[in-house]
């Protein structure tokens, strides 16, 4: 009889997942397929990076809906958004096969409906509407196209496990976003949640990247504020921005190369260490363009950081566990939902917090100039607090097991589970 978690794949085996495992003589993966997938990534950062800068101040300046209701539009929004990314992981998991793959029908079913909640996001309603119909409106919108953006993201981050190839051209692939035959899963969905919480590596990542996601999240869901009514910039902030995400793009290749070189947990390190410096710096100037954009380089460079690293170094902590599970297979977008869910939570909780806090500070749309602990507030939540959550990050990420020691102990480790007799195989035959 088999055990609960049994499939008909051994780990390794002919088909465990289609993947190909390093060592087998098999071709690298080539430049096109790399480039290919990177295109299927730039369509979600470009709109999270939007809602998330920009839909903020647009509820609160433009709709001018009272900072609660705002806050509650984005924080409730979000905790369905980290809800339905589990489930619609379970559901990927769980579908049939098709002539193109599990992953491709999820991401072109999701995506003309996510593109039209994306519109309607930022219609404004009428202004005879009453706050409460207003805040259902956004609210609803807001729900519906965070879970078109699951439908698409989940399947897509999944499919990294597939692309075949090696690990380091796992990790490259990756590294080209701007961020195969599957079994059907065989474990009931609490099974399956609580067998990977288990895992102690993917827990640590699971843990360091949650606060790591909110000390970012929270400093760019209050930028554009901050730039309009405490640094004096209201003008320049998209400016700061583009500035920001050029960098972030363009520092990709030195990350993928730095990784390489010297490991993934030392990126970590260093490139969430520079923005700590950025931070304290943004809160200090006021009125001064040029020292802002100087700053916007560093915190490029580190969000490029944010990028890369997470979904690099979690097929890594994924391989670990079908090591130690190797009767538990095909649970890989179980895994990038679960993780997608606890970065979204994350930043729901970080956007909720910010603007809940202007609330409390008295902050009043249209209003020409904030008072002082409004002010105050911003600087708080520009440097402080992020900075905090970043130190406990990196306080997780040392207790991570996976340095680049472990992680070549693994590939050999998946390479003999494929081979057995390579072991005992003389190495000059």
């Amino acid at each position: 009889m088999q055990p609960p978690c049994q499939t008909d794949a051994a780990p390794g085996g002919p088909d465990s997942g289609g993947r190909k495992q390093e060592g087998q003589g098999k071709p690298s993966l080539p430049t096109s397929r790399k480039i290919c997938y990177a295109v299927g990534g730039a369509p979600y950062q470009m709109t999270g990076n939007s809602v998330s800068f920009f839909l903020p101040i647009f509820l609160l300046d433009v709709v001018q809906l009272n900072p609660f209701w705002a806050s509650s539009v984005i924080f409730i929004g979000r905790a369905w958004d980290s809800v339905s990314d589990p489930i619609v992981g379970f559901l990927v998991s769980r579908s049939p096969r098709r002539k193109c793959g599990k992953m491709i029908p999820w991401i072109l079913g999701s995506t003309p409906f996510g593109i039209l909640l994306y519109c309607l996001l930022w219609f404004t309603p009428s202004d005879t509407l009453t706050t409460s119909w207003k805040f259902f409106w956004y609210l609803t919108t807001y729900c519906f196209f965070l879970t078109c953006l699951s439908c698409y993201h989940v399947p897509y981050t999944s499919m990294t496990m597939f692309l075949g190839g090696s690990q380091s051209d796992r990790d490259s692939a990756t590294a080209y976003r701007p961020l195969s035959t599957l079994d059907q899963s065989r474990l009931p969905f609490v099974y399956s949640l609580f067998t990977i919480m288990g895992h102690k590596p993917y827990m640590l990542l699971l843990s360091g990247f949650f606060v790591v996601s909110m000390a970012f999240q929270m400093a760019q869901g209050i930028f554009a504020f901050f730039c309009t009514h405490a640094a004096g910039l209201a003008g320049s902030f998209q400016y700061l921005l583009l500035i920001l995400l050029v960098v972030a793009s363009l520092s990709i290749p030195f990350w993928q190369w730095f990784l390489v070189k010297f490991g993934k947990k030392s990126a970590v390190f260093v490139g969430f260490s520079l923005i700590i410096p950025a931070f304290i710096i943004l809160v200090q100037v006021t009125h001064n363009f040029l020292t802002f954009a100087l700053t916007m380089i560093l915190v490029g460079c580190s969000t490029a950081v944010l990028f890369l690293l997470p979904w690099s170094m979690l097929p890594d902590a994924i391989d670990d566990f079908q090591l130690k599970n190797p009767s538990c297979q095909n649970l890989e977008a179980f895994f990038y939902s679960f993780y997608i869910f606890v970065n979204k939570f994350g930043g729901g909780l970080a956007l909720g917090i910010s603007t809940m806090s202007l609330h409390f500070a008295g902050y009043q749309a249209g209003s020409c100039e904030p008072n002082h602990m409004v002010k105050l507030i911003l600087r708080v939540l520009m440097a402080p607090v992020p900075i905090t959550l970043l130190i406990i990050g990196l306080t997780i990420f040392c207790f991570y097991p996976i340095d680049e020691k472990k992680r070549k102990e693994i590939r050999a480790k998946m390479e003999a589970a494929k081979d057995p007799l390579a072991c005992n195989r003389d190495p000059r035959s």
